[in-house]
């Protein structure tokens, strides 16, 4: 509040009253400053504990809690470990809980266990949904794992010999994926209409006699390739990674990371939890133009970014 202080003069008094008078005007004058400078900080006062009281709401309202996030080693917990400090901004607290299978995250999830996980893909979640009859959705696709073809002996698919024995993994859900990769470098011809649900019985021309061996698990892939078995390996990215391997140069085809690749890695999070903002939250950080720079020059294409 502004103070509008007025001085009055009074003329034709004597010089003793004079200095009576401005001796009491100046002590009252003093008085009245003192009790304007009190107002006007009791009212800074009250602003700054209003200011104060509104910014502990406003930081109370934003503190969010706890969000236990199960993902495997690379890249997902690599990816949610650069995320950790945005989502502390946020007011989420990530609680990351690392895996090195695809069986036990799902099981951790809906089991009360986790609140979300990051490790799989969309075909794998709908198989995982149908086989053990889960309630989960997905909450966003965040990145795309090109899956590439490693060798030992041979550095292109064109070298690979009459009757080359093909290692690939046991989950049915990646199946298909693979199949239309060897389809697009001219290795089989699958039946119409296969698409990504395709099996080994889709294959329709197989000129070269490969061997395909579906019986080793995704985890164990890159042992199988650095201990030279089959002719040829394809592993998916994360494991790739993992065990050092670097697709971009190490495998001698890779899948495209097309952005409508329907492979794309996802948040899976029990049905309901989707609009939960710690998990909205997650899902935007993920998202954000940080996240995706750093996808893109930590792991040089061998890890794509969802649009």
């Amino acid at each position: 509040m502004k103070r509008i202080f007025k001085t009055l003069s009074v003329a034709g008094l004597s010089v003793g009253l004079l200095a009576a008078c401005g001796e009491g005007d100046n002590n009252n004058n003093n008085q009245a400053g003192n009790d304007g400078n009190a107002g006007n900080n009791e009212e800074v006062n009250n602003d700054a504990e209003e200011n104060n009281n509104e910014g502990n709401n406003e930081e109370a309202a934003e503190d969010l809690g706890e969000l236990v996030v199960g993902a495997t080693n690379v890249p997902h917990a690599e990816i949610l470990e650069f995320a950790q400090p945005l989502l502390e901004e946020e007011g989420v607290e990530l609680d990351i809980v690392t895996f090195n299978d695809y069986i036990l995250p799902n099981e951790a999830l809906d089991a009360g266990e986790l609140d979300a996980n990051y490790f799989q893909h969309i075909p794998y979640l709908e198989m995982q949904i149908e086989e053990n009859g889960y309630d989960f959705v997905n909450a966003g696709g965040i990145h795309i794992e090109p899956i590439g073809i490693y060798s030992q002996e041979y550095s292109s698919l064109d070298e690979l010999p009459e009757g080359a024995q093909i290692i690939m993994s046991d989950s049915v859900a990646d199946h298909g994926r693979i199949l239309m990769m060897l389809e697009d470098n001219g290795l089989i011809t699958l039946a119409e209409g296969a698409g990504i649900g395709a099996s080994i019985n889709d294959i329709e021309e197989n000129p070269n006699n490969f061997d395909f061996q579906a019986n080793v698990e995704a985890a164990l892939l890159p042992t199988a390739y650095e201990n030279g078995e089959g002719d040829a390996v394809l592993i998916n990215s994360n494991y790739a990674l993992d065990a050092g391997l670097n697709p971009l140069e190490d495998a001698i085809a890779l899948e495209s990371g097309d952005q409508d690749n329907p492979y794309v890695n996802v948040i899976a999070v029990n049905s309901g939890d989707e609009e939960d903002p710690r998990i909205v939250k997650l899902v935007e950080v993920l998202l954000s133009e940080e996240v995706r720079d750093f996808i893109v020059e930590e792991y040089d294409g061998a890890v794509v970014p969802a649009e």
